[in-house]
């Protein structure tokens, strides 16, 4: 393959997380009197920041929420994690075979904390593909959908976005990783290919355990 590197967002992509911080979510709104069917909490918060949306969370519920509302989000939703957290299926075996063809020219790339990002890794064995090459968009100016997250990650490793591969599966990522000017693949295990298309990846796969194959690796 011509990349010279590849970067996997995180949640969702490499970790199984997504729906464990959606029902939170949509539990602790309907707290606040925003009552959400999870699709359209799915809508609105995949692939986001949490903290980056307070405000539209605050002008739908009317409540000006303060930091200890995240804090609490964030404290449950890691209680969460430490419990439930799973790997992608199909993405150690994966990453085994990028990280043969690659070496250390693999980055993780999320628009989660960074704090939340290592947990998350960590718990699921996935922490020694990335060691120090984890990037978070909370330490970068402006998190996904703007590049700014990947543009770093590629800087740090040392090549050019027309080198790089990035794994997505989010509106809010896809928009980040296409704005970088890097190939964006859409992992898609929903089976919805069109509307990701349409943002500008090149290429959807809907089982992780494809991604190989389509590297052409073995």
């Amino acid at each position: 393959m011509p990349y010279k590197a590849i970067l996997f967002d995180c949640d969702g992509v490499l970790v199984d997380s997504e729906p464990l911080a959606l029902r939170l979510l949509q539990e602790m709104l309907a707290d606040l009197g925003w009552h959400l069917s999870a699709e359209e909490c799915e809508t609105l918060f995949i692939g986001k920041s949490t903290k980056d949306e307070l405000q539209l969370i605050q002008a739908r519920t009317g409540k000006k929420l303060e930091q200890d509302w995240i804090d609490e989000f964030h404290l449950r939703l890691m209680q969460s994690l430490r419990q439930k957290l799973v790997p992608v299926p199909g993405i150690i075996p994966t990453l085994q075979a990028v990280q043969a063809h690659w070496g250390t020219h693999m980055a993780c790339a999320s628009a989660s904390e960074y704090r939340k990002l290592h947990l998350q890794l960590e718990m699921t064995g996935l922490l020694a593909f990335f060691d120090d090459r984890i990037f978070s968009g909370g330490d970068v100016a402006r998190n996904k959908p703007y590049p700014d997250v990947y543009l770093k990650a590629m800087s740090s490793l040392g090549c050019a976005p027309e080198d790089c591969l990035i794994i997505e599966d989010s509106v809010t990522g896809i928009q980040a990783g296409v704005a970088s000017g890097a190939t964006v693949w859409a992992y898609d295990p929903k089976h919805r290919p069109a509307p990701l298309l349409e943002l500008g990846v090149q290429r959807t796969f809907n089982h992780m355990q494809e991604l190989p194959a389509l590297l052409q690796l073995h």
